[in-house]
């Protein structure tokens, strides 16, 4: 995989861009049983491509949130809908955001905590850890678009800061 320079500000996700992106890379995934692991290794190859071209700490905090982030998006568009799903990575000096596009049309929708629950925690996770999470319907499908910090937040909280 190979990373290309951003040519343009308007990301069209409804995720405003802190900064301009440095790279950004996309790649398609099948929906096979490796698509996840493949997903999670083109994340990671990304971060590292992005190390090794700009000047750009990537922790290991948000490499393992980066890939927990894009391991439970591909699982959920695997999983609900029918078809490719397409995943973009791009970062600037500020943050990686990981965006997930997928063929079915129903946003999802964060449920509330419950520990008896088991399974389907996998937003909760994302929103968790994100810095921002966007959710938007197109007119073919949705992307999810989650923004990791590349440094760790001074007050120590993982999650969305409060308003």
């Amino acid at each position: 995989m190979r990373a290309t320079p951003e040519a343009s500000h308007d990301d069209g996700d409804g995720c405003p861009a802190p900064e301009e992106h440095l790279i950004r890379a996309g790649y398609a995934l099948g929906g096979d049983d490796g698509c996840i692991a493949d997903a999670r290794r083109h994340a990671l190859a990304f971060l590292d491509q992005a190390e090794a071209d700009y000047p750009l700490s990537v922790s290991a905090r948000t490499r393992d949130l980066t890939q927990l982030v894009v391991s439970e998006l591909v699982t959920n568009a695997c999983k609900y809908a029918p078809g490719p799903v397409l995943v973009e990575l791009r970062i600037n000096t500020r943050a990686v955001d990981i965006v997930v596009w997928d063929s079915e049309p129903t946003v999802p929708a964060v449920r509330t905590a419950d520990p008896d629950r088991i399974g389907q925690h996998g937003l909760e996770i994302v929103q968790a850890v994100a810095e921002d999470l966007f959710i938007e319907q197109e007119s073919v499908g949705k992307r999810i678009t989650a923004r990791i910090a590349l440094a760790a937040r001074s007050s120590g909280t993982t999650g969305p800061s409060p308003d």
